[in-house]
């Protein structure tokens, strides 16, 4: 079946740096868009960050614009998610995404909390 685990979130101070990971399992995963996405207590989930298949098509959310880069390694069925100059606004729990046509999977997320 299809899994989608995340990792790599914590605690991190302002202006620091983390950098997540989603493993991927269940479908053949170098032939999908994968999707990050966030959601902030009270609010909605948020899209941040798409990747083409082949990862060489990328799009952030200008909110994260010039701080997170996404990635993917097809050979290690793995997406990731680098953030930069990490903002108290960041926090939220992230997930990973993908739409396989028939129906979207999410992972259960990764907390990432910014605070002092």
């Amino acid at each position: 079946q299809v899994q989608l685990v995340e990792s790599g979130g914590q605690l991190v101070q302002p202006g620091g740096s983390l950098r997540l990971s989603c493993a991927a399992s269940g479908f053949a995963f170098a032939r999908y868009v994968m999707r990050w996405y966030r959601q902030a207590p009270g609010k909605e989930r948020e899209l941040v960050a798409g990747i083409s298949s082949w990862g060489g098509i990328t799009n952030l959310a200008d909110s994260v614009k010039g701080r997170f880069t996404v990635s993917r390694d097809n050979g290690k069925n793995t997406l990731y998610l680098q953030m930069d100059t990490l903002k108290a606004e960041d926090t939220a729990v992230y997930y990973c995404n993908v739409n396989l046509g028939s129906a979207d999977y999410w992972g259960q997320g990764t907390q990432v909390t910014v605070s002092s």
